[in-house]
């Protein structure tokens, strides 16, 4: 039985994650009404199952941004190639609009860490990560964009922001920038950076998609648990993202505790008003 066509739009507009939870929906004759969906990519890495058929038969209606959790771009350890292979595997079967991982480390020479741990913003770590970036986009044969990471640590030893060192990153690279709003509002939080000067710093071409998500606060830290609707700080920063950078793909993250879809929905509609205010960027 051939597979229908893929949906060849780009990604555009309020999407949504593709959960366990709500396959049945995204399976219907009348899927959910988002612009695109977001998968995460180790989730899919198989050659068949249940899963893979769910997301292929999505991507028929749908546009889908893969992203990774797993690669581990700035670990010491030497990039897994293998890993990498099985996402270029999926790269090819699906098509993806956009492709992304994450500004970490997570493993060492003799374990993965299963981890988004933070890098230290320095000098080395740019030049590491520049050649990381690089080969994961000569494998994929596209740009991928690179998502600023919440963290409860800095570094004595820091010689950039985080936004600065994403800016250079995609100088240099030619990546793009996934910009999670809540992951700024959660380092402010805990280390007293201003979001909307990390904003500043970033380039307006090179953000290529926005995340939104709930966070936890503690009397220790806030938590960026993805397990709560946006927080109304939250959804001023994101208003100060439109107008640095345009009506850019914007995603509803929720990962844990993971609500009933019209809940999620209803989190899009939110996102989708204040997008509708500012102009789709060219």
């Amino acid at each position: 039985m051939m597979q229908a066509p893929l949906h060849t739009s780009p990604a555009q507009g309020v999407g949504i994650g593709l959960r366990h939870a709500h396959y049945g929906a995204f399976m219907e004759a009348a899927p959910p009404s988002i612009g695109w969906v977001e998968a995460h990519s180790e989730n899919y890495f198989g050659d068949g199952g249940y899963d893979l058929h769910v997301l292929e038969t999505v991507r028929c209606d749908l546009p889908v941004s893969l992203h990774g959790v797993g690669l581990g771009l700035g670990s010491a350890a030497p990039l897994d190639e293998a890993h990498l292979a099985r996402l270029k595997r999926l790269v090819e079967r699906i098509e993806p609009a956009l492709v992304s991982e994450h500004l970490c480390w997570g493993a060492t020479p003799q374990a993965a860490l299963h981890d988004l741990l933070p890098m230290p913003l320095t000098q080395a770590s740019l030049d590491h990560l520049c050649v990381r970036v690089a080969q994961m986009q000569d494998t994929l044969r596209q740009r991928v964009l690179i998502e600023n990471v919440s963290t409860y640590v800095r570094f004595r030893d820091d010689t950039y922001g985080e936004a600065a060192f994403l800016a250079e990153l995609a100088r240099r690279s030619g990546c793009g920038v996934l910009l999670d709003v809540n992951n700024l509002y959660v380092n402010q939080r805990n280390h007293g950076e201003d979001a909307l000067a990390a904003m500043a710093a970033l380039p307006r071409e090179a953000v290529g998609e926005l995340h939104l998500a709930g966070h936890r606060v503690t009397a220790a830290a806030v938590i960026d648990d993805h397990g709560s609707r946006v927080a109304p700080e939250v959804w001023t920063l994101y208003e100060a993202a439109l107008r640095r950078f345009g009506a850019v793909p914007t995603l509803i993250e929720w990962d844990t505790a993971v609500p009933p879809l019209d809940v999620l929905l209803d989190e899009a509609r939110l996102a989708r008003d204040l997008l509708a205010s500012v102009p789709v960027r060219t």
